[in-house]
């Protein structure tokens, strides 16, 4: 875990989901894949020629946006794929039940942090895939908000993800909200971390669950 930056008076904890409320790298793999399998389908291309396209562009991107990780979704649209077709390959590709379980554990940590904050998640899955996922950890009961790729048809990071997320706080706590009362917390920096800060919230970089698991001390 690393602590990029808080403020007192944090009120608000703007959880990713994959890879960060749960530590599955074969579901994180398979959710890529699913991905991969469909863009070949739709190129008439074969699985592994999808998945060289996928890997240069990425490699080249970091090249030349100083190393910088691009979301998948973002990706697939320099391929002519719109975030709406990737909303559609996710709804009907991905299922978490066949490879996530309930987290008693998770729960009561999130139990225990939701005494003190708002709890919500932003997320590049539509919303009906990460409200499944939420189900099948079984914490869904404890995250009222999820804004996801279908919420602005933006894939984070994009401004307009985290202003929606901000929105939806401050509308749900009867308050006008600042960034500085948000925390993003999440496991890629470029992607969940970096346009959080600039905006000017609190972030914090986890490595999977178990450093979630930590955040009622750190908090």
């Amino acid at each position: 875990m690393k602590i990029y930056r808080l403020f007192e008076g944090a009120s608000v904890l703007i959880f990713d989901i994959d890879s960060t409320l749960y530590t599955c790298p074969e579901y994180a793999k398979e959710q890529i894949e699913s991905q991969i399998r469909c863009f070949a389908s739709f190129r008439g291309i074969k699985q592994e020629q999808a998945r060289t396209l996928v890997s240069c562009f990425r490699q080249e991107w970091a090249k030349t946006h100083g190393g910088q990780q691009l979301s998948l979704g973002n990706l697939l649209t320099h391929f002519g794929i719109s975030i709406e077709q990737s909303i559609e390959w996710r709804k009907k590709a991905i299922d978490p039940a066949a490879f996530l379980r309930a987290d008693s554990r998770l729960f009561d940590t999130l139990s225990e942090l939701k005494k003190r904050f708002y709890l919500m998640c932003v997320t590049n899955n539509p919303v009906f895939t990460a409200r499944r996922t939420l189900e099948v950890l079984g914490i869904s009961s404890l995250v009222p908000k999820i804004i996801g790729l279908d919420s602005t048809l933006k894939s984070k990071p994009a401004r307009e993800i985290f202003e929606l997320a901000l929105k939806t706080a401050s509308a749900d706590l009867g308050q006008e909200l600042d960034f500085c009362r948000c925390v993003s917390i999440g496991d890629r920096y470029d992607v969940d971390l970096a346009l959080p800060l600039e905006l000017g919230m609190g972030g914090i970089l986890v490595d999977g669950v178990e450093d979630v698991y930590q955040l009622p001390e750190v908090l």
